[in-house]
């Protein structure tokens, strides 16, 4: 490709919205004069995280069907009218050499207006069991990219490419970080909490009656509680060998120095521990459409690369026994590692790049 222009939409959450922006960097790194607009929504998450980062930004008033109360889809579908009224007159305007959707329901009027007016489409899957909009789109677009194998059966097979998650390439790429930053003894094992925001009390709150059993043990521990609750937490009470945080940034570089980590099952962290061979205790999230956490869960389950908890099963005791059944086995902690490498794919971002300029080049 030589300079393109781009039009990128995902929204909703961070699964989505980080994926597309590191499809973003990898476009920019072989093409730095290349030309983006992003689509989004007008109330979620990427109308603050992507005018930061300097990329051209639009929003569209939408929503998602909303299957308790149907009455409510009579605005829904006015909205998604509307929507690709404007979708239209963008795409026009800017006339992308292709179109690209990384999930959430916004990308649905983006793509499917860019397939009626003859533009190259492609759309990727971060999740073992594909949203629902993936799945409707998954019929009108060019390729399909896909983080997990077991859901290459969920799409066309003519049209789907297997190549893992973008996010997976920019955790490599980040340095360690120095565990001393955070009061950490370097020598010492280290077990990461962080649960993310679905469901986080839940967890959050049971963290407050775990942690303080870990006082006698050797290894340390750092409990990530997000922002919102972390000014509740910290008022507790905590062992020395416990640091509590609201957030760290760049994270993925103290994976890079975790022995352990305790966390939901969400596509992106998931590319992150496959990519960094993180072994992990996998708590997956019950408040997710189609329970997909627990199936990206049980992608690394069933080749013995991390362990799982359900949240039913969850309690002070078995959360601090597996940590421990795995943390002071060695031979565990090897197989998790070895078997991790089987699921990585490191150069996930070339490989979306390589099929985009594909699609361009057979314009």
């Amino acid at each position: 490709m030589n300079k393109v222009r781009v039009i990128i939409s995902a929204g909703g959450t961070g699964g989505h919205i980080y994926p597309a922006l590191a499809i973003i960097n990898k476009i920019k790194e072989h093409e730095p004069n290349s030309e983006f607009l992003y689509i989004g929504t007008h109330d979620r998450m990427e109308k603050d995280i992507v005018p930061k980062r300097g990329i051209p930004f639009e929003s569209i008033e939408i929503y998602g069907f909303n299957r308790q109360h149907l009455l409510r889809n009579f605005k829904v579908a006015y909205h998604l009218y509307k929507s690709r009224k404007k979708c239209r007159k963008l795409i026009k305007s800017f006339n992308p050499d292709i179109v690209i959707g990384v999930g959430g329901y916004v990308t649905v009027p983006v793509i499917s207006m860019a397939h009626k007016l003859g533009y190259r489409t492609f759309i990727h899957e971060q999740n073992s069991i594909p949203g629902a909009s993936n799945i409707y789109l998954s019929k009108i677009v060019d390729k399909i990219g896909i983080s997990m194998k077991s859901s290459i059966d969920k799409f066309p097979k003519d049209k789907v490419v297997f190549t893992g998650n973008p996010c997976s390439e920019d955790a490599i790429k980040k340095e360690p970080m120095d565990k001393t930053k955070l009061g950490l003894t370097p020598n010492k094992k280290l077990v990461l909490i962080v649960m993310g925001s679905l469901g986080a009390s839940t967890i959050n709150n049971l963290m407050v009656e775990t942690l303080p059993k870990v006082s006698k043990e050797s290894y340390e521990v750092v409990f990530v509680t997000g922002k919102q609750d972390y000014e509740e937490i910290s008022k507790n009470s905590f062992p020395s060998n416990v640091k509590v945080v609201p957030y760290i940034d760049g994270m993925t570089g103290l994976m890079k120095n975790t022995d352990l980590m305790v966390t939901r099952a969400g596509a992106s962290t998931l590319s992150e521990i496959i990519a960094l061979r993180v072994p992990s205790i996998l708590i997956p999230s019950p408040y997710v459409p189609n329970n997909h956490q627990y199936m990206n869960a049980l992608d690394l389950v069933n080749v013995k690369a991390a362990q799982m908890i359900e949240e039913k099963d969850l309690s002070s005791t078995t959360l601090i026994n597996k940590i421990n059944e795995i943390l002071y086995d060695h031979n565990q902690l090897k197989e998790m590692r070895d078997n991790l490498v089987s699921l990585g794919v490191n150069d996930s971002g070339e490989l979306i790049y390589n099929s985009l300029q594909d699609l361009i080049e057979r314009k």
